[in-house]
């Protein structure tokens, strides 16, 4: 059958059975939660059967399964529904812009900073708009973003991720600062050279994290091998009680030390020509 004619015969609300079914695991449970009869749910995905001419389910004792062709369907049959919703969302926005709900991931200093700070404005300006906010490792956040859980990702980008399910725009260039607690002795100093610090008390997240690479990079175009992380962490509340023991180097972003609440506890080493990112939102 040619594919316009199947196009034709295809029914929204029969390919919501069909995700209810594969949900639920059974035909009956999926007819309670849908309000409908067993029958008509076995209905619908027999005749979605022969308009495919492909078996869509594998039923047993213990319930139904999706075939290789059921999850096919499946997968781009929770895309069109999510673009449904989406697109129920815009017209309500569209009917009515200070109201609706804003689902925005990023990683930890990316939520406790710009995301905050947008966060705190908005809400201020719309105080309607209700918030979802996940933080996460890049990955999760691609995989969240992927399956349009989320509206938006922000991450920050030493490189732009190539990946033609994205489209993305660069917010802004955020500067890689040395920070020291106020008691450390390079925190008196007017200028400080890189270099100098290699053999230092460190704080820094792993190493293959985009940050700690960059700062390697760094100590490798002064001539000297990066420092050895005496704490390797991603958690921001460890490194800032080690840096306010006065011991710790460590290198965050310049964004950080700014919004929403600055860290005056915090002194910025003067380093010239730390490393630079840019601030990345990610839309699918």
């Amino acid at each position: 059958m040619p594919a316009d004619q199947i196009l034709n015969r295809l029914k929204l609300r029969d390919l919501r059975i069909l995700l209810a079914v594969t949900q639920t695991g059974s035909m009956a449970k999926a007819a309670i939660q849908l309000a409908t009869s067993q029958p008509a749910v076995s209905r619908a995905v027999a005749d979605m059967e022969v308009t495919l001419g492909v078996t869509l389910l594998e039923r047993s004792s213990q319930g139904v399964e999706p075939t290789p062709y059921g999850r096919a369907l499946i997968k781009r049959g929770v895309a069109v529904f999510d673009e449904l919703r989406q697109g129920v969302k815009e017209i309500e926005f569209i009917a009515d812009p200070t109201v609706g709900e804003v689902r925005v991931g990023g990683t930890s200093t990316i939520v406790t900073g710009i995301i905050a700070a947008v966060i705190d404005r908005m809400s201020r300006q719309y105080p309607r708009i209700s918030f979802r906010v996940v933080a996460a490792g890049p990955p999760a956040l691609a995989r969240h973003l992927r399956e349009r859980e989320l509206d938006m990702i922000i991450w920050r980008a030493f490189a732009p991720v190539r990946d033609e399910s994205f489209e993305s725009e660069v917010l802004f260039e955020d500067r890689m600062v040395v920070v020291a607690g106020p008691n450390n002795p390079w925190s008196r100093r007017r200028r400080v050279d890189l270099a100098q610090l290699a053999n230092e008390i460190w704080t820094l997240p792993e190493p293959e994290h985009p940050i700690g690479a960059a700062l390697a990079e760094a100590f490798r175009a002064k001539g000297v091998e990066g420092p050895r992380a005496s704490v390797m962490t991603s958690a921001g509340d460890l490194r800032d009680t080690l840096l306010a023991t006065g011991r710790f180097l460590t290198i965050v972003p310049e964004s950080l030390l700014q919004f929403p609440v600055r860290l005056p506890s915090f002194k910025v080493l003067p380093v010239a020509r730390p490393p630079r990112a840019r601030e990345r939102a990610y839309t699918p």
